[in-house]
């Protein structure tokens, strides 16, 4: 997932992204990465995940991100649901694949994950962005919403491969 992207209007040509956007002052604002239109190119920002992403790439050739093995995405809750929850909405599970780590813990096509380790997932980019290295074989909790309970689900992620 690609979010969070600066909009440039700097000349991009197939075979040249990954070049370096600079600001008038010469300052690396951004790493261009594709072309979106004629005329209109995106740049992933320099941030602190962009530099962690670097890093690991420095020092470890690749980046690990952690596996869940579900499919869904962002699920409304209902008005009295989210008053009482304190949140709109969360990340509704479509399907676990089978042998995942979410089989194993238990999850269910019908469940609605609201936290990951006390922080709010309120759609699948939510999900994705605690999916980091750090969560690979660490036991975390999954605050989910079955039916009209709410529980909470231990699992511990493998690496996505």
């Amino acid at each position: 997932m690609v979010e969070n992207v600066i909009q440039t209007d700097a000349a991009l040509n197939p075979g040249n992204s990954g070049g370096a956007l600079v600001d008038s002052r010469a300052h690396l604002i951004g790493v261009n990465t594709a072309l979106a239109g004629i005329g209109l190119g995106l740049a992933v920002p320099v941030n602190p995940t962009t530099l962690e992403i670097v890093g690991a790439l420095i020092r470890d050739g690749r980046v690990q991100r952690a596996y869940l093995g579900v499919v869904g995405g962002g699920r409304r809750l209902p008005p009295r649901r989210a008053a009482e929850l304190g949140q709109d909405g969360g990340v509704g599970v479509i399907e676990v694949a089978p042998g995942s780590p979410a089989e194993r813990a238990g999850l269910q096509p019908t469940d609605t994950i609201l936290e990951v380790d006390g922080v709010r997932t309120e759609g699948a980019g939510d999900l994705q962005r605690v999916m980091t290295s750090q969560v690979i074989g660490r036991t975390i909790t999954l605050r989910v919403l079955r039916g009209v309970e709410v529980v909470d689900v231990a699992v511990a992620p493998a690496e996505l491969t």
